[in-house]
């Protein structure tokens, strides 16, 4: 009886450590998953390097060779008469800016109404999935199919070889609506749908807690998304030289006239060279320079501007 007693006693304590064994045993890696986590992280390593290098060569060599063109009259003149060198891109910039600003104008409300459409009334009907599809598509769409669609509305409506700056912004929003949809709407659906029902609840008809609520709610984000997309647009090269066209001379009318963009100012001049080519590399990669500058500050105004506009909203 003594002798079973302590069998029993004793049982629980070896039980015990060799469970204690075991866990040890099972959470200590084997020299397999050692080598496999360091290969893993050798990969990633060897990934980001491959990526970063040819990041890193462009805007070095855009730095290099363009910040020699950087003064003051390359901000201040056009090329108007200009065939070596002196001259500069202001009038490239100005077109830019007014082409982009009409392609802000027509592409995010349009973009906006499409998915406040598909995240508030659309939910689960035919025109929704519809439009799914074909904003997929358009994201994926060549950007020079964009220009010819706007270069044969325009030579509709205004008559063949129409060249104009609102031709441009019509075709680039047809590549930047797709972008502010997907991004708006990502953003809407993140807005809590207690905040919805509560304003259903008060008695506010669907419309005004969409405008009280759940527009104020997701503003941060819908500001990040419309900056990233005009961020996208503004290096297209290939519609705007189809549909906008080149010229040496200032232009601020959208509607009359080709008007000239940084992107095309930087093809035209490093493929139309004069006698003096080393006066139109200086342009070219001084155009390049400025036009990285432009994006890296559209960039980071995606990221400032929500953060401002949600320190706003918490101080009131």
């Amino acid at each position: 009886m003594s002798t079973l007693t302590s069998v029993l006693e004793d049982a629980p304590a070896a039980s015990g450590g060799g469970m204690d064994d075991a866990v040890l045993a099972a959470s200590r890696p084997n020299w397999r998953r050692r080598v496999a986590d360091k290969a893993m992280l050798v990969a990633v390593v060897a990934a980001v390097a491959a990526t970063a290098v040819p990041l890193v060569s462009v805007i070095w060599a855009s730095v290099e060779r363009g910040f020699q063109r950087i003064d003051l009259q390359l901000f201040t003149n056009s090329m108007r008469g200009v065939v070596g060198q002196g001259g500069g891109l202001l009038h490239a910039l100005v077109g830019t800016l007014a082409i982009t600003g009409a392609t802000a104008l027509i592409a995010i409300p349009l973009g906006l109404a499409a998915a406040i459409y598909l995240t508030e009334y659309g939910s689960g009907s035919r025109l929704a999935g519809i439009t799914r599809r074909a904003v997929d598509i358009m994201v994926s769409i060549p950007s020079i199919v964009a220009g010819l669609a706007a270069y044969a509305l325009f030579s509709l409506i205004m008559g063949p070889g129409t060249r104009s700056g609102l031709a441009g912004a019509v075709a680039l929003a047809m590549i930047m609506i797709p972008v502010v949809v997907r991004s708006s709407e990502e953003v809407l659906r993140l807005v809590p749908q207690d905040l919805r029902e509560a304003g259903l609840a008060l008695g506010s008809p669907r419309y005004k807690v969409i405008r009280r609520v759940v527009l104020p709610t997701a503003l941060p984000g819908l500001t990040s998304g419309a900056v990233l997309g005009v961020a996208r647009v503004i290096g297209e090269t290939a519609p705007l030289l189809l549909v906008a066209g080149f010229t040496d001379a200032m232009n601020y009318n959208l509607v009359e006239g080709r008007m000239a963009t940084l992107p095309v100012f930087i093809y035209t001049q490093w493929s139309s060279k004069g006698l003096d080519t080393a006066a139109y590399d200086q342009r070219a990669w001084a155009g390049a320079l400025v036009l990285m500058a432009v994006v890296v500050v559209l960039q980071l105004a995606a990221r400032w501007l929500p953060a401002q506009i949600a320190k706003i909203r918490r101080n009131r």
